[in-house]
């Protein structure tokens, strides 16, 4: 990709059309002047470039004036790292008309700011917990943001074994250490060490939200080149959007500016220069083209003030209650709301979140802060814009308190709540942590997480995953803080375990008639069993019974020969 120039063309006379085009081929913050006249024969007049210079060879017909022509010409070739080069273009026997410049290019501090992320990434082996998947290497885009910090995606850096940096302009590479990572923003916070690299480079400033239609202008290293590269569009829309690396709502722009590859982790800039978010991710549909989203600014103070006052990343609160809309107008009524009364029905309320104390069932929540929730869940937000009221909620920091008010057998009750963050039966992510594996007799036991549904099925797991899986997934509320959802993944062929070989990701109910909290728990169980026979209780009421001593003597040959380590996974040794 990028634009591909012939060496050793001749000059033609250009159209109108043609000059408008090119003019806006440089960059609006290089700022260039071209002196009034040059004399061919003047050998001062030959230009300062940073490319080989290019013969021209003198045509018959006169072409345009040199002056117009030259300022054209040098918008062509406005390029990598906000260089110049500079051909000649004007007419002249003997030796080519080069210009010189009356003063030298001028860029825009906060591009410098801008720095190329590479990053080496070893993930787990979520199928095979006991051992990870072959490195691979990637390359993204971040920011220097004062502090001796950088900002980039967390998705640039997940499961990172190395990072490092590169300024622009710069042949360095400097080694970097991820302080904290957002995974539900998708944000994450780098340092460097070394003091040279932040000589010479001003932070970037953060401006505020954007409106409807205000333009913006992406910086980054995308896929199709090595420099920089910039992209511009306008502010399309502001709603609260899907994070794909988070699986969570927040607050996000959609701007119709390319977001490529390698654009990930780089700012987004208003016309003052200021930066307005941070590109992390694009709509990729046959119906669709230029669609890029774009992490607002209040989402990056709220990661920066969090790590800031917690000394690390906590996440973002969510309200723990699963509502619906109160649009009909009958349902309204039948709950014994009053015609001026607008809100949303609870219709249930996870159990570990800190608000299942004081809520309720069928509660209608009013307000949330001391802002009016309509029956659709939106409240406002700007001048003509209404947002999901989760916003609300998301602009908290853990541990915070809310005034929540709600309409309960018609008579208005007023609660102040602690927020906190989502604990899910199955987590949408294990946070850089590797995945807890339990082996005896064969039987591989591990807990599922999005990440391993998606080892084991792929992309599309949300239709190939066994169907209990998927209803657990969706719909399963965790009933305490440390509940998992425990399963048997595959079974290591063996004498022992003869006729259980088809037994796959199959839930483990009880163990020994002992309901199986976590997978902690069921290792605690079988490592202290003393009866004859383990007897575990499976999903569609299947049964696994082995004899304690045989089964337990058989998993060091087990695990010999598939070259396991260790019967279970670190975090269970302690």
């Amino acid at each position: 990709m990028g634009d591909k120039r012939k060496r050793g063309r001749k000059l033609k006379a250009e159209t109108n059309e043609e000059s408008m085009s090119q003019d806006f081929i440089a960059s609006k913050n290089d700022v260039v002047t071209i002196p009034a006249e040059a004399d061919a024969s003047d050998p001062d007049s030959q230009g300062v470039h940073c490319s080989q210079s290019k013969k021209i060879k003198r045509k018959e017909k006169l072409e345009p004036d040199a002056e117009v022509l030259s300022e054209r010409r040098s918008t062509l070739h406005s390029e990598q790292n906000g260089d110049c080069a500079l051909t000649g273009s004007g007419l002249g026997s003997g030796s080519p008309l080069m210009l010189k410049w009356e003063s030298e290019v001028k860029v825009m501090p906060s591009m410098d700011a801008v720095v190329k992320v590479f990053c080496v990434h070893t993930e787990p082996n979520f199928s095979l917990p006991w051992q990870r998947k072959r490195q691979y290497s990637s390359s993204s885009s971040g920011f220097i943001v004062g502090r001796r910090r950088v900002l980039t995606n967390a998705h640039s850096v997940e499961h990172h074994t190395q990072v490092k940096l590169k300024k622009r302009g710069s042949d360095t590479k400097y080694l970097a250490t991820v302080l904290a990572i957002g995974t539900e923003c998708d944000i994450a916070l780098l340092t460097v060490s070394n003091d040279e690299f932040w000589e010479g480079v001003s932070p970037v400033e953060f401006g505020d939200l954007p409106a409807l239609q205000d333009a913006v202008t992406v910086v980054g290293y995308p896929i199709g080149g090595d420099t920089i590269s910039v992209t511009s569009g306008v502010v399309s829309r502001m709603e609260m959007l899907s994070y794909v690396h988070g699986s969570t709502e927040l607050l996000g722009l959609q701007i119709d500016a390319a977001i490529n590859s390698g654009n990930s982790g780089g700012p987004a800039f208003n016309d003052k220069g200021k930066c307005v978010g941070i590109a992390f991710q694009s709509l990729k549909h046959e119906d669709v083209e230029n669609i890029g989203y774009v992490i607002p600014t209040p989402v990056i103070e709220h990661f920066i003030k969090d790590y800031e006052k917690n000394g690390a990343y906590t996440g973002f609160p969510v309200l723990g209650v699963e509502w619906q809309k109160m649009e009909n107008p009958d349902l309204r009524m039948s709950i014994g709301m009053a015609p001026d009364q607008k809100g949303v029905r609870i219709r249930r309320i996870e159990p570990t979140a800190p608000e299942s104390n004081v809520l309720k069932p069928s509660d209608v929540i009013l307000s949330f802060d001391g802002v009016n929730i309509a029956n659709d869940g939106t409240v406002p937000f700007r001048h003509g814009e209404r947002i999901g009221f989760s916003y609300l909620v998301s602009q908290k920091y853990t541990g915070d308190r809310a005034l929540v008010m709600v309409l309960r057998n018609s008579e208005i009750l007023k609660f102040n709540i602690k927020v906190a963050t989502h604990k899910r039966l199955i987590p949408d992510h294990i946070k850089g942590r590797p995945p807890s594996y339990y082996i005896v007799a064969g039987f591989v036991f591990t807990a599922v997480s999005v990440p391993y549904l998606r080892s084991e099925y792929g992309k599309d797991y949300e239709i190939d995953a066994p169907v209990k899986l998927l209803e657990k997934h969706l719909h399963a509320m965790a009933q305490s803080v440390d509940e998992q959802l425990v399963v048997i993944s595959q079974v290591l062929v063996s004498d022992i375990n003869i006729g259980y070989e088809e037994i796959v990701n199959t839930q483990v109910l009880a163990f020994n008639g002992k309901h199986v909290k976590n997978l902690k728990g069921l290792a605690s169980m079988v490592e202290s069993c003393k009866d004859e026979y383990m007897k575990f209780d499976l999903e569609y009421q299947q049964i696994v019974a082995l004899k304690t001593g045989a089964a337990k003597s058989a998993t060091f040959d087990i695990l010999k020969t598939h070259c396991i380590p260790s019967a279970m996974s670190d975090d269970l040794k302690t």
